[in-house]
């Protein structure tokens, strides 16, 4: 199936994939993802578990090498170690020292990034609203505050482009609502952002959505426009129908489970 045009604008895309390829033995865990992100926006790649999302985002940020295909971040072809310091990226599990406080989990990332004014580590922990836990011991935070400290860990050098990785997985409604709240004031300021998710009631956050299966990016827009282009009422049913004409003689059926990406 032919991928949707990137939306037109003056701007030149912050993030590039052209034909990226990476497969492991026999699985093409991505399978020759095209498009162009412009900066500014927030982008989320939709799928479920096994999809290739996170096999997708390693190889943006340069920490997988592609079979084939190349990826660009801010011009610069993937992986660039010069580029290293202007990349926000959140994993999917929490990504901090657990016997430092807050605030040296902090300093930490931002002297990796080569950062040493104590106001940008401030002002990543006041975006998180952690700033008066700065004292703390992570390992005495709840499992919702470290995932908040991981993303001020990810942003504390200001970087333009931000990957997050399942950020809402497994925190409760009303910390998802503050984590999309940070993220919307990030895409204000000009940062662009990837959020990979399988929860579908987040998605009409993004600005636009790129729908993931089996390696292959297989439908992109607003949620809205999906809905109507699909003829469904929820996007949970638009990615089912676009799954299904996206299907290639020999791949498992929607919702098999198979594949093995991530």
């Amino acid at each position: 199936m032919p991928m949707d045009a990137p939306p037109a604008g003056a701007s030149p895309p912050a993030i590039r994939a052209v034909g990226l390829v990476k497969t492991f033995g026999t699985i093409r865990a991505v399978d020759d993802v095209t498009f162009d992100l412009v900066p500014g926006r927030i982008y989320g790649l939709l799928g479920p578990n096994g999809s290739g999302k996170t096999t997708l985002i390693r190889l943006l940020t340069g920490l997988a090498r592609a079979t084939s295909g190349t990826a660009e971040v801010l011009g610069s072809r993937m992986p660039s170690r010069e580029l290293l310091g202007r990349i926000g990226y959140m994993t999917q599990s929490d990504g901090v020292y657990p016997t430092l406080s807050v605030g040296e989990n902090a300093r930490f990332f931002a002297s990796m990034y080569g950062v040493t004014a104590d106001g940008a580590v401030e002002e990543a922990l006041r975006i998180v609203d952690l700033a008066d836990r700065r004292a703390s011991i992570t390992g005495t935070l709840s499992g919702g505050q470290r995932r908040r400290l991981s993303l001020a860990c990810a942003i504390v050098h200001q970087p333009p482009v931000i990957f997050l990785d399942e950020p809402t997985v497994g925190v409760d409604p009303l910390l998802r609502v503050q984590f999309w709240g940070y993220f919307r004031s990030l895409a204000q300021g000009g940062a662009t952002i990837v959020v990979s998710s399988h929860v579908m009631d987040e998605a009409d956050r993004c600005d636009e959505l790129l729908f993931v299966r089996a390696g292959r990016v297989i439908a992109r827009g607003s949620g809205g426009d999906l809905r109507q282009r699909a003829g469904t009422a929820s996007l949970e049913d638009a990615f089912v129908r676009f799954a299904g004409e996206a299907v290639a003689p020999g791949d498992p059926a929607p919702g098999s489970g198979a594949g093995g990406a991530r």
